[in-house]
């Protein structure tokens, strides 16, 4: 007889835009389908999103569910990846904003990676909390009331979270074990730190050196780009998105 999968008959809610961080989406999901979870995808609009590889254009992702068309009560917990146009997507959208907040008003599990944190900054959720991010928001969220720890996972009740994705392994193995809980979840913490961890002294090298090796555009996406940088033929500028899209 085959063991029960750990995470079977829970389904998750992965909450992302345009822009998502590709490998902080597809490593948790795959790893929680294979724990046997059901996982949607939960985003601003119908179709595909575009993932990135930090700074250059990655896989589509189909949506399954729209803001609109997903209840958080009908899931076990939440996955809120990173990227740096993602979250900055979500965090304006009062929809996003209100559906963070039901998981947390529940307390169901909520794990989130890299730049997934300025979802809970703007949903006003951090104060008080300790959690980990990628480095360039630390400031987002001390400011927001948060205490910032430079580690690869922690935990704070039910939240977990991570700086980025050379966390991905350890955020991976706890994430499972974070939805495995049943919610209301009120315990489980790392140690609480007095104060934020300091301010890096320079940006990560693989994210400041990654926009020397993309490719030059293209015409047709240098004309794109300046059309509409200028506002002009707006119409002409959407049917060429599609072509290239």
């Amino acid at each position: 007889m085959k063991e029960r999968k750990k995470l079977a008959g829970k389904r998750i809610a992965a909450l992302v835009a345009d822009g998502f961080e590709q490998i902080e989406l597809t490593v948790p999901m795959k790893a929680l389908r294979a724990a046997g979870a059901t996982v949607d995808v939960v985003s601003l609009r119908h179709g595909k999103i575009r993932g990135m590889n930090l700074h250059e254009p990655g896989a589509r992702v189909r949506v399954d569910r729209t803001l609109g068309e997903a209840d958080p009560a009908e899931y076990d917990g939440l996955l809120l990846p990173g990227g740096f146009i993602n979250p900055d997507l979500l965090r304006q959208s009062e929809e996003a904003r209100r559906f963070v907040r039901a998981f947390d008003d529940l307390r169901k599990p909520i794990a989130t990676i890299c730049h997934g944190p300025w979802v809970l900054a703007s949903a006003e959720l951090v104060s008080g909390r300790q959690l980990a991010s990628w480095p360039g928001i630390r400031d987002d969220i001390v400011h927001a009331g948060g205490v910032w720890r430079d580690e690869e996972v922690v935990r704070d009740g039910n939240w977990l979270s991570s700086r980025g994705p050379q966390d991905l392994p350890a955020f991976v193995r706890e994430m499972l074990d974070l939805f495995a809980e049943t919610a209301p979840i009120h315990a489980a913490a790392s140690p609480l730190a007095a104060e934020s961890a300091p301010p890096r002294t320079s940006p990560p090298l693989a994210a400041l050196s990654a926009t020397a090796f993309l490719p030059a555009p293209s015409t047709a996406r240098k004309f794109l780009s300046t059309a509409a940088t200028l506002g002009v033929g707006g119409l002409a500028v959407l049917a060429l998105r599609r072509a290239l899209a």
